[in-house]
Formats: C-alpha cells, structure tokens, sequence
C-alpha cells in the first residue's frame, strides 16, 4: 500500500513545479529533495497508517499461533484460564495502541499539510 500511495504521490506532483526548477537550473538532486519528496510526503503517510492498520490486523491473530508471549498469545492464554476481565483488558489495549498509531500519524499528517 505504501508503494502504490508513494506512486500515486510522484504522479500527482504538480508538473509547472517541475517545470519551475527546471527553469531555475535545479540539478536533479535538489528537484527529488526540494519538489518530489515535500509533494509526496502526505501520499507516504497515508500508505504508512494504512500499513500499520493491516499490519494490527494480521500481527495480533499471528502471535496466537506458535508464539509464547504477546498480545495474541495472551488473549488466548485468558480464555483458556476463564480469565475474561484480562480478556477484555487485553482487547482493550490493542485497541488504545491501534489508535495512539494511528492517532500519531495523523498529527504527523495533519503538521505536514499544514506546514506547506
């Protein structure tokens, strides 16, 4: 996700920037860090919180499989100990982690868009 957001940013840069330091002899170097990279950043963050979401998704159902420690290993060892107040604790912290991620990333977000 984070490849076809980063794409869809290169593709989405405004080609009269482009054609602006061309105009004022930038080398190619100062027009991937000063245009390319500056117009592509939202597009990464984007791809990255969609990244984090899907890697939440799959990390805690993966550590219930094989594993004897972490969130998924825990949730598993609760139930089988009828321990359902940890249950829901643990349910509850993957929640609060999942959205302080993705929380965080939206700030970042936010403080670039606004920072252009």
């Amino acid at each position: 996700m984070r490849i076809l957001n980063t794409s869809a940013g290169v593709v989405s840069v405004d080609r009269r920037w482009l054609l602006l330091s061309k105009g004022l002899c930038a080398t190619q170097w100062e027009m991937i860090s000063q245009v390319i990279i500056p117009a592509i950043i939202p597009h990464l963050l984007t791809g990255i919180r969609l990244a984090i979401g899907v890697i939440w998704i799959v990390l805690v159902p993966a550590e219930m499989l094989g594993v004897n420690e972490g969130l998924g290993y825990y949730i598993l060892n609760t139930r089988d100990r009828l321990a359902y107040s940890e249950l829901m604790a643990v349910v509850l912290i993957i929640g609060l982690i999942g959205c302080f991620l993705d929380i965080t990333l939206r700030f970042a977000q936010h403080r670039w868009i606004h920072h252009l």
